[in-house]
Parts: structure tokens; sequence; C-alpha cells
């Protein structure tokens, strides 16, 4: 028996291009683009071994495992590691910082913007792109050496830092061992590292802006200031709002390798993170299990703001990532 042609609300035939189901399209977009297909096969594999499948270790969390015996045959204990973290000193100190540092980074946020616009509105090309290149050199810099950067700046008997200090009439400071300015050196040797590299994305969307909207506002006497905040700010503001949302995705996780670099017993106080315990615990004290429920707390509560904030974004502004 023959099926009649689909129709749509108002009785009328749909034209043929819409009467593809989604298995046809993919299978015509494979055949159109299967040389763009094939250069993501390698980074499907990658995500697929390093990423995907390891997700299945996660029920040693919930498991006591010892590395004796096999993940499947060890002992089901539930959330005995969930609780045993809370109801410890290292819980609320290790989140506090944990917090406070990407709190404080993220107030960092606007300066790659910034620093893009700012480039955009240089016009002499040379000097344009000299000044990107010392911008983005940093990035290239190991947190190794960046770290030990640190360490001979502010070294108390022979940086240059105290000594300027003292110079001027103060008092020489082991910066590194001082618990109070380590968020503060953490965060801003950071921006100093990541800004410009950061910024090119923001300077790629400022190249989509049109030049005849900057020419209409010139000509009803817009000023610079007035073309940069009703022009190109509402031009770049869904990469924005991406960035930003991927970031709120990110509010728990710092980075483990600076902040191991850069703890020392004096400064961990504020130094002691969630990553940082979790390496001590699971690598250094052989604690997986433990390591591991920790762990799972923090790409949790990552996960949850990710969707949260997906979700406002997407009510707010209509800009989100799914």
């Amino acid at each position: 028996m023959n099926q009649s042609p689909p129709k749509n609300a108002s009785g009328q035939r749909l034209p043929q291009t819409q009467k593809q189901t989604m298995k046809d399209r993919l299978i015509n977009s494979f055949k159109r683009n299967y040389w763009l297909y094939l250069f993501i096969i390698p980074a499907l594999i990658y995500y697929i071994i390093f990423h995907y499948a390891p997700m299945g270790g996660v029920i040693i969390a919930f498991k006591r495992y010892t590395g004796a015996v096999s993940i499947w045959e060890s002992k089901w204990v539930g959330l005995k590691w969930f609780k045993s973290f809370f109801s410890s000193f290292y819980a609320k100190r290790t989140i506090t910082n944990t917090l406070a540092i990407s709190l404080y980074t993220l107030l960092t946020f606007p300066l790659p913007i910034i620093m893009a616009l700012i480039f955009d509105e240089v016009r002499n090309k040379h000097y344009k792109s000299f000044a990107q290149t010392i911008m983005y050199a940093p990035h290239f810099i190991s947190t190794v050496v960046l770290v030990s950067m640190l360490s001979l700046f502010f070294n108390p008997t022979y940086g240059f830092i105290n000594t300027i200090i003292e110079y001027f009439g103060g008092e020489a400071r082991d910066f590194m061992t001082d618990s109070t300015v380590f968020r503060h050196m953490y965060v801003w040797s950071g921006v100093w590292q990541t800004v410009g590299w950061s910024c090119i994305i923001y300077v790629s969307a400022l190249s989509a802006v049109d030049p005849s909207l900057h020419e209409a506002a010139s000509l009803d006497g817009a000023s610079r200031l007035q073309r940069i905040w009703h022009i190109k700010l509402p031009t770049i503001a869904p990469t924005i709002i991406i960035m930003l949302i991927m970031r709120m995705g990110h509010i728990m996780t710092v980075g483990v390798d600076k902040v191991l670099l850069m703890k020392n017993d004096l400064n961990s106080a504020t130094a002691e993170t969630i990553g940082t315990f979790v390496y001590s615990r699971g690598l250094i004290s052989g604690d997986l299990s433990y390591a591991a429920a920790v762990g799972l707390f923090e790409n949790v509560i990552n996960f949850t703001l990710l969707i949260i904030v997906n979700k406002i974004s997407r009510k707010v502004s209509e800009t989100s990532l799914f």
C-alpha cells in the first residue's frame, strides 16, 4: 500500500527536500564532505581512548580499591569516601581555596576582551603585529619555567622586585613562602602568560564587524568609544558568552601543575586546592578510592554549573553551547 506524501499543518504537501530523514541527510553530508569527516577520526579516537573509556574507572569512588584486586572484585563501600572527605579538616580549606582562586581568576575574564579591542583599534599594521607577537609570546613559556622566573624575580636576596622595594625604603620579603600573596601571584602571573593568547578568539570575532557600520556611525557623530560600545561589543557578545559559559564549567578546577610548583609548607594554607589534594592523596599516598571520590565531587559541581549557566544564557541571550 502506497503512503500518501507528507503534509504540513495547513494540508499542503512538503517539498521533496524536506522528506529526507536524518539518516539520509547524514549519509548525503558524508558523501559530499567525506574528506572532512576523515580528519575528525583521529580526534574521535583520542577522546574515546583517553577521555570516555577511562570514565568507567570512576566506580572506584564507591569501592575500597587498593590495586591488590581488580576494580570489579573490590568491595563496595557506598558513599564512605565522600562522607570521610566532607567531615575532614581538608574539605573546607581545599574547597575555599579552590573557589577563591577560581573566582579571582574569573575577575580577570574581561582583560582579553579589552586587549582585543585595543589591538583592533591600532591602525599601524607593523606596530600591531609586533605588539601582538610580544603579547602572545608568554603563552609558549612552560609552567615550570614560569614558576622558576617567579622564584628568581621575587627572591628575597637577589630578586629585582625586592631590590626595588628596598631602594624605596621597604623591607625585603619572601613572596614565594607568603600565604597572603599566593593567590595574587598565581592569578596575575597567569594573566601575564595567557591574556595575549586568550584574546586571539576575540580578535577573530572582531574581524566580522561590518566596516559600513563604522562609517555610518562616524557620519552620525559617534565617538570611538561609542562605536566600540554599540558596534564592536554587540558583535562579539555571542563569543564572550560562550567563553564565559565554558569558564564557568571549570570553576572548581585550578591548574594543578602550577599550584604544585608554587606550593610549599609555608603557603599551603592558601595553596592547597582540590586538585593538589587529589594528587597527594591518590598518587602520593596511594589512596585511590578516596582521591577518586574527591575528583568526582569536583567534576559533578563543574558539570552542574555548566548546565545551569548554559540554561540561563539560553533564556536571557538566546546564546548557548547546546
